[in-house]
């Protein structure tokens, strides 16, 4: 399918109207053999509660995004390579079903599907497009990811020290290191994890240890102090954990009579 449509008038065609929806927000997505394999909406599990975004499948990269108006456009764009990426399935839950996780270096996350079938039909694409690139590049598949995030409601109580109960005042912070749901005393560290961030991240107090015996095993620690850790209080909120958290309810005014999914772009879950 990619060697078909690469260089084709109708992949310039498909990528340039994802750019369109994205618009100014959005970064430059056509490079040269670089293929638009298919579209389509998942329910993506987030710090507060799931969510929609739209999810591009190029032959080389997962972009997604929030969805101001459906196949007109969207922001917060996010692009993942993915020769980074590892799938994992994962089994139903009460609130979603079809569920898979998309595991990074800098980030993980749990996605679902509408219809198992869909589930399928996106995972097969992903893996196929992963095992192409590593072969071209040979690499090897990825090993160290990113914790995924636990969900707020999943916890009233830190899941560190199992004492302190959350409340208006008393906030849910979210440990860098293992995606805990931890209150501000359980996690009054920060680490400097390159891999995440070039900034150091907070961490819950027992992943603050394993870091600094793993750094002191490994031939001690190069960096001043204040860029491993600090006890000092108003770090931020962990609802930076999507930076697309406030853009649902944002309709910005688009031009009536801009067409975008044209009758010329022929669209549907995975082109043909």
């Amino acid at each position: 399918m990619v060697d078909h449509l690469a260089n084709t008038e109708i992949n310039s065609q498909r990528i340039a109207t994802v750019e369109n929806c994205f618009g100014a927000s959005g970064q430059p997505l056509a490079v040269p053999g670089r293929v638009l394999l298919g579209e389509g909406i998942l329910t993506k599990e987030r710090r507060k509660k799931p969510k929609p975004r739209i999810f591009f499948l190029f032959n080389d990269i997962l972009v997604y995004g929030s969805i101001v108006i459906n196949k007109r456009k969207y922001n917060s764009q996010h692009i993942i390579p993915l020769e980074d990426v590892t799938l994992e399935t994962l089994p139903d839950t009460l609130q979603m079903k079809n569920r898979w996780m998309i595991k990074t270096s800098k980030k993980s996350f749990v996605v679902s599907a509408a219809s198992l079938t869909e589930r399928k039909e996106w995972i097969s694409h992903l893996e196929e497009c992963i095992r192409h690139l590593l072969t071209k590049t040979g690499r090897q598949p990825s090993t160290e990811h990113a914790a995924p995030w636990i969900p707020d409601k999943a916890t009233d109580i830190c899941m560190r020290c199992t004492q302190t109960k959350f409340s208006t005042l008393t906030r849910r912070h979210h440990c860098r290191k293992c995606g805990f749901v931890v209150c501000g005393d359980c996690s009054k560290q920060k680490f400097l994890m390159p891999r995440l961030s070039p900034k150091p991240l907070r961490v819950c107090s027992l992943c603050y240890r394993q870091l600094m015996a793993e750094e002191k095993r490994e031939g001690g620690d190069q960096r001043q102090p204040e860029q491993i850790h600090s006890a000092k209080p108003g770090y931020e909120a962990s609802s930076g954990e999507d930076s697309d958290k406030s853009d649902d309810d944002k309709v910005d005014q688009w031009p009536a009579d801009a067409e975008f999914y044209t009758s010329v772009v022929s669209w549907s879950s995975f082109h043909n």
